[in-house]
């Protein structure tokens, strides 16, 4: 009987290093570590123009060195795995691991990694706005497939609850470190946080339409109408869900983060 009990322990500790092999398969196929690189490149421009917009320059190189240690990749796909895991728990990830490890699924990763690199540069941004509002006025039949892609997956909506989510832990780090003059109640934060929600849900919309007309520009219709057909599927919502949650719960631990280090070098001022 005892060694029936130590049998069933050792095949318990191993269901999940089983799950997390094939995480680990679906999150290397999908490109998530290089996406995580871009993200900390982005991040590191962002606090480069925090120290000018938002702290006046006060932060200087310790801001710097600040922002660095927030961006911390290896923390960042410690934090993107966990959710990542946790919201694919139960998921059959064979069809997904298949797809991005395909000839399509594999140029459709390779085009969206590519893409977010070139939107590092600010002419390159602001060239894919322009190509947006040109598709827009010839009615390019291009947009319409973006379009179901975009609400096939709900990525407007999702990113717009990160981005709150996101400035409502930057406000609660801002207020636990002091940046206010006065006591910040968290019904004044959330009411702050969703005034911004038209702006916030006016810029998500113009960037992911412009960033995966950019992206998926060399794919066929067909091809981007199997990555649709996956998106449809139950294992599809499922790993949409995983991203939102896993990139939710990283954007909301680096913008408290943030929140603390700037209430450091603005304590007591007026926002």
């Amino acid at each position: 009987m005892t060694r029936l009990i130590q049998i069933f322990a050792v095949l318990i500790m191993a269901l999940p290093n089983v799950a997390r092999a094939d995480i680990d398969a679906l999150y290397d196929a999908m490109g998530m570590g290089r996406i995580i690189e871009i993200m900390r490149d982005e991040g590191l421009s962002y606090g480069a123009d925090m120290a000018t917009d938002f702290l006046n320059g006060a932060g200087g190189p310790e801001w710097d060195r600040a922002v660095d240690r927030i961006y911390d990749t290896d923390k960042m796909a410690q934090t993107l795995k966990a959710g990542f895991e946790e919201a694919l728990d139960g998921t059959d990830t064979a069809p997904l691991i298949d797809f991005f490890t395909s000839e399509t699924g594999a140029e459709i990763i390779a085009l969206e990694i590519s893409a977010r690199e070139a939107l590092l540069d600010e002419a390159v941004e602001e060239a894919s706005v322009t190509q947006l509002e040109a598709a827009q006025a010839s009615d390019d039949p291009r947009l319409a497939l973006i379009g179901m892609y975009i609400e096939s997956n709900d990525l407007v909506e999702s990113n717009v609850v990160g981005a709150l989510n996101s400035n409502y832990a930057f406000y609660t780090g801002l207020a636990d470190g002091g940046a206010f003059p006065f006591e910040m109640t968290e019904s004044q934060i959330i009411s702050d946080v969703w005034n911004q929600e038209e702006e916030i849900r006016d810029e998500t919309t113009e960037w992911i339409h412009s960033y995966l007309l950019m992206a998926y520009q060399p794919l066929s219709d067909a091809q981007i109408e199997e990555y649709i057909a996956l998106s449809k599927t139950d294992e599809g919502s499922a790993l949409n869900r995983a991203l939102f949650e896993g990139f939710n719960m990283m954007f909301t631990d680096i913008s408290r983060a943030l929140g603390l280090a700037a209430s450091i070098y603005m304590g007591g001022q007026e926002l």
